[in-house]
């Protein structure tokens, strides 16, 4: 069991949680103890892709950190919270409610490298204290400013892509007469499910209430903050009330799970079935095969000299058996992360 089992995870579950229910799982399931961690905090009122590393993945959960992630977000305009999503109280407000050209042309503005300030809300520490724990006793919190990039942010969203625009508005999926809160394509897009039938939204110059958006974003990327300045930027404020990771690195929705469905592979002893590879969570890296002397070298954490392969990390292995993750240096090879296996 060393591997990626991703779970969907629910809202109200935080993410020590969901690897508290892994390695539940693994006891009730018979498999024994392994080490377990995350692959990158999710808010208690986020959802979505949380991966989770079982044994000797572990190794790399800190590489998980460092991924893009892909987040659909609702930003509800007219008021500002303290802690900028909905599980806050209100700060500020504003009548001004922006239109669909409106947020269209702001868009611009946060794709590529941007600046932002973290919300106050935050595990950043300050003087060795979490941010979150100061604001909650009521002292004033300043946090500096951060570099990140937006790779791509796309309003409205259906499933990641953008609604095609129809006379004037987009078409938005129903379900029992009420909207949901997302779009969908239309011509050739998907056709409604049972139940569903599809309804005119807003006019792109009508006031909106709420926008939901789709970000590609870098590491340390906030997107609390990023829907503030949104606001911000069209004259108005607003926080998050849907936050759903749908992509974390090269783990997506796909292949996430249910904790319905990890007790139940759980119980029937089968959690082997959902367990992704190791290597699955360096698919961005070349594999650099090796011989038995090799593989045996790295193991001890000796160097091997004259390899013919250019610099940069590789995915060692030996007949398939992960080995070790390694820095190629003018044909010398040095270990980065060994695996046990």
């Amino acid at each position: 069991m060393h591997g990626w089992i991703i779970l969907d995870k629910p809202l109200g579950l935080g993410s020590t949680q969901g690897v508290s229910a892994v390695k539940r799982a693994l006891r009730s399931g018979g498999y024994g103890k392994f080490k377990v961690g995350h692959g990158g905090t999710l808010d208690p009122l986020a959802t979505g892709v949380l991966p989770i590393a079982v044994g000797e993945a572990t190794k790399l959960a800190g590489r998980m950190l460092d991924s893009d992630k892909i987040y659909d977000f609702t930003v509800m305009f007219g008021v500002q919270t303290d802690t900028l999503d909905a599980e806050g109280v209100g700060i500020a407000t504003s009548d001004v409610r922006p239109t669909l050209a409106a947020v269209e042309a702001v868009l611009a503005q946060f794709t590529g490298p941007i600046s932002q300030v973290p919300p106050a809300y935050s595990a950043l520490k300050i003087d060795g204290e979490r941010a979150y724990d100061l604001a909650r006793a009521g002292h004033e919190v300043v946090l500096a400013s951060r570099d990140v990039t937006i790779h791509s942010l796309s309003s409205p969203v259906r499933g990641g892509g953008p609604a095609q625009l129809v006379e004037g508005g987009f078409r938005e999926r129903t379900v029992g007469g009420e909207p949901s809160s997302t779009p969908v394509q239309v011509d050739g897009g998907p056709t409604p499910r049972a139940g569903e039938e599809l309804q005119e939204a807003p006019p792109p110059h009508s006031p909106l209430e709420e926008v939901t958006f789709t970000a590609h974003v870098s590491k340390g990327t906030y997107i609390r903050s990023l829907a503030r300045d949104i606001a911000i930027a069209l004259g108005t404020v607003g926080h998050v009330t849907m936050l759903r990771r749908t992509k974390a690195g090269p783990f997506d929705l796909t292949s996430a799970i249910s904790l319905d469905k990890l007790d139940e592979l759980a119980k029937a002893s089968a959690l082997e079935d959902v367990l992704l590879p190791l290597r699955v969570a360096l698919d961005d890296i070349p594999a650099l095969s090796l011989t038995p002397d090799q593989a045996g070298a790295l193991r001890q954490g000796r160097i091997l000299a004259g390899i013919a392969a250019d610099d940069g990390q590789y995915f060692a292995e030996l007949d398939a058996v992960p080995v070790a993750l390694v820095e190629v240096e003018d044909g010398d090879v040095r270990v980065v992360r060994g695996f046990n296996l």
